[in-house]
């Protein structure tokens, strides 16, 4: 039976796109320390992830963009990440589209892209598991490179924008974040569907109009 891990970053935060990775292990190349990326350091997942990439049978990484969060909300645009990730995996596997079906995947949660109808193929058996990046080391593996890969682009965007401080914080909604949100409102990579960013926008289109309004009782005062 091919076994395909599949596990998710990035739902929670505020900004930036959800990562999802999918591995299959090689039964013969086992890899030690594989837990849940939460529970591991940021040295611990750096180091593991190239191992995890080099000694499996195949992975993939899928991405889902703040564009497709905000248009099919972050559960549907989540699966269709995972969808992409595992399709990813098994083409480096070389299977063709038949042969897909007969693959078995393992994904964290107690909700899978098969049990929902979106823009995504899911042809797979499927079993999930809560907490199962902690039980099952297809999922830790997935986990690793997903909290990697994601954390890699939030560095990357930290440097588009780097008012926001996302290279600290990874989009989530700390104090430091929803203190910058509010104070210059959302930049592009931020998920409008998401109710703080929501209301920081609404807050500058108030302080805009009101703004606007101050200018124009100024002009006015001018002409008199």
């Amino acid at each position: 039976m091919m076994i395909i891990g599949v596990d998710e970053a990035g739902r929670g935060p505020l900004a930036g796109p959800v990562c999802a990775a999918a591995v299959m292990l090689h039964p013969s190349h086992p890899i030690a320390g594989l837990a849940d990326s939460k529970q591991l350091s940021e040295k611990k997942r750096a180091r593991l992830a190239p191992e995890i990439m080099a000694r499996c049978a195949s992975y993939g990484v899928g991405w889902a963009s703040v564009e497709e969060i905000d248009r099919h909300d972050i559960l549907r645009a989540t699966f269709m990440a995972m969808a992409r990730a595992v399709e990813q995996c098994a083409q480096r596997l070389g299977l063709d589209d038949d042969a897909w079906s007969t693959l078995t995947v393992h994904v964290d949660g107690n909700r899978s892209p098969g049990a929902f109808t979106g823009p995504w193929s899911w042809p797979y058996a499927t079993q999930t598991f809560v907490k199962g990046d902690q039980t099952q080391p297809a999922i830790s593996a997935a986990s690793i490179l997903a909290k990697t890969a994601r954390d890699a682009e939030m560095r990357r965007l930290d440097a588009l924008y780097p008012e926001y401080g996302f290279a600290q914080h990874a989009g989530y909604g700390t104090v430091m974040h929803m203190t910058a949100l509010n104070r210059l409102g959302p930049s592009p990579v931020h998920r409008r569907s998401f109710a703080p960013v929501a209301r920081a926008q609404a807050l500058m289109i108030v302080q805009e109009n009101g703004r606007t309004q101050g200018n124009v009782g100024i002009q006015e005062n001018a002409r008199t």
